[in-house]
């Protein structure tokens, strides 16, 4: 269940993507290994390891000290933080080194699930990123020609939406019969 099958508007797909290796989930939280379904913006800012592929929008190359807090207790989970060079981050749990994580972090987007508001413990850094081939500990990944494909073709100010779930569930949150 940790493979699926989608299309993106605009002609793109469909392709085949790994989600969380515990499938998908109506109710996520932190550490479940699932790919939260439903609905999501996609967050104004890309990022990657590797240098700007020409999205049309903002995008942060990530140096040495990038995470993303993934500790529940602390008041930036689920955010980008930069943490000097030589310096502990102030988080713990399974925050991670963003610049360590090579291919998979080579580039992706933030899917903007539980980003406004952020509720503690329901799940953190859900991002579509580059597939690795195997099962994602919650992303949505695809072949990486793939998703610089999806990247240039992005604007996250014009509102475009990642619907994930069943295929059951993708036409009742679309309104489609």
């Amino acid at each position: 269940m940790a493979t699926r099958r989608g299309t993106l508007a605009g002609g793109f797909g469909p392709w085949t993507a790994h989600v969380g290796s515990t499938g998908l989930s109506d109710n996520k939280h932190e550490g479940d290994g699932a790919t939260p379904t439903g609905a999501y913006s996609i967050g104004a800012t890309m990022y990657g390891v590797d240098p700007n592929p020409g999205v049309q929008e903002a995008y942060h190359q990530l140096v040495r000290g990038d995470w993303w807090d993934e500790d529940p207790s602390t008041p930036a989970y689920n955010m980008f933080q930069h943490v000097p060079c030589g310096t502990a981050p102030p988080f713990g749990g399974d925050s991670e080194a963003l610049w360590q994580s090579v291919p998979a972090y080579d580039y992706f987007a933030v899917i903007d699930y539980n980003m406004n508001p952020v509720v503690p413990g329901r799940g953190s850094a859900i991002f579509l990123r580059v597939d690795t081939g195997v099962p994602t500990a919650g992303c949505v990944s695809i072949p990486q020609a793939d998703l610089l494909q999806v990247l240039d073709w992005l604007s996250p100010s014009a509102g475009p939406l990642i619907v994930i779930g069943t295929d059951a569930e993708i036409r009742n949150l679309l309104g489609v019969a």
